[in-house]
């Protein structure tokens, strides 16, 4: 196992710049996911801790050894591909084997190492198996259980379950996590899933056009957002805004009021804000503001209510039966307690 420090380091393309000075440390064992949109630099970063891409400027390094010019092999990484980049005329345990069999490992090296990753990602019966012959888990587990007979110091992965349907991802994510745990090895993940990276990261990096937006524990990234990138980014429902100015000790958007927090921060009267609350803080009052159904979407244990207010959309996710069609009017009110404000202008939490 091993540290990861990523120091100052930018990316271009030629004359486009896509990494503007990222700074990431990754501890000995830890669990971090790199999440955000597409395009925003976080599979670029993992390729350039992997070696795969070279350092424009700035430097990585794994277990304190500066790895700038550290060829990806002699790095002690082991990579799993969104695609599993399996090899089709080798079967489960020569795939898992075949880099032991590149060092010329002994072959009771190479059973005892696969058969320890076969019993821990349950592939035994599947040993003698093509990957044609596997199911789309089968072949993630095959592709992770060749990185773990390697016994590297990190474990690298790029987006793994995008390609397998919404239940399998639900069992992987937790097999992940679990092996995890049980491995204790250093991991950095790429997802743009950011549901992914709530339920399974240590610490989560969020990143947007090549810059680290904001990092740290999931709840600390959902309860306290620095932004309103991260908090419309965290967070599913999406956190909702509404623009409006404080007035008179309430925020006010067109003709309707609504509580402020207790502790407003730096927020001033008559200051352009956006006033955020995500869908799990609105309830149901007869005496809040009156907002326009537009679509209701039963999910069984909850049911979400896209609505119009004060000429923005919000969403309410309720555990009550929600009765009230298209047009007609549901009265909600925010929990003060659980209220974001932020700066119009520069998108910073004031409170």
């Amino acid at each position: 196992m091993a540290t990861v420090s990523v120091r100052s380091v930018r990316k271009a393309f030629g004359s486009v710049e896509v990494l503007h000075g990222v700074d990431v440390e990754v501890e000995d064992g830890e669990f971090v996911i790199l999440v955000g949109p597409s395009g925003c630099g976080k599979s670029t970063l993992l390729r350039m801790i992997a070696g795969l891409e070279n350092i424009t400027r700035g430097e990585i390094a794994i277990g304190g050894r500066v790895v700038n010019n550290v060829a990806p092999k002699e790095r002690d990484i082991a990579m799993v591909f969104q695609n599993y980049a399996l090899y089709p005329h080798m079967t489960v345990l020569d795939n898992m084997a075949f880099s032991l069999t590149l060092l010329n490992a002994p072959k009771s090296v190479i059973e005892e190492k696969v058969g320890r990753a076969a019993a821990i990602l349950g592939l035994e019966p599947y040993l003698a198996r093509y990957p044609r012959q596997l199911s789309g888990g089968q072949r993630q587990r095959v592709a992770m259980g060749r990185a773990i007979v390697r016994d590297p110091q990190v474990f690298l992965f790029d987006e793994p379950l995008s390609n397998l349907d919404a239940k399998l991802r639900v069992q992987m994510r937790a097999e992940i996590k679990e092996l995890h745990q049980r491995l204790k090895t250093t991991t950095i993940y790429v997802t743009h899933d950011q549901i992914e990276a709530m339920t399974m990261a240590d610490k989560i990096v969020v990143m947007n056009g090549g810059n680290v937006e904001q990092m740290g524990a999931p709840l600390e990234l959902y309860d306290r957002p620095r932004n309103l990138f991260v908090a419309g980014f965290i967070g599913s429902p999406a956190m909702n805004f509404v623009k409006g100015k404080i007035e008179g000790g309430v925020f006010r958007a067109g003709d309707i009021a609504l509580p402020l927090p207790t502790d407003p921060g730096t927020a001033q009267e008559g200051q352009p804000i956006v006033y955020g609350i995500r869908p799990e803080h609105l309830r149901l009052d007869p005496n809040g503001v009156a907002a326009t159904v537009h679509v209701t979407e039963p999910t069984g244990s909850e049911t979400q209510v896209i609505m119009h207010l004060a000429g923005s959309q919000v969403v309410g996710a309720f555990r009550e039966r929600i009765a009230e069609k298209p047009g007609q009017h549901l009265h909600i009110a925010p929990d003060p307690a659980l209220v974001h404000l932020f700066d119009e202008q520069t998108g910073t939490r004031l409170n």
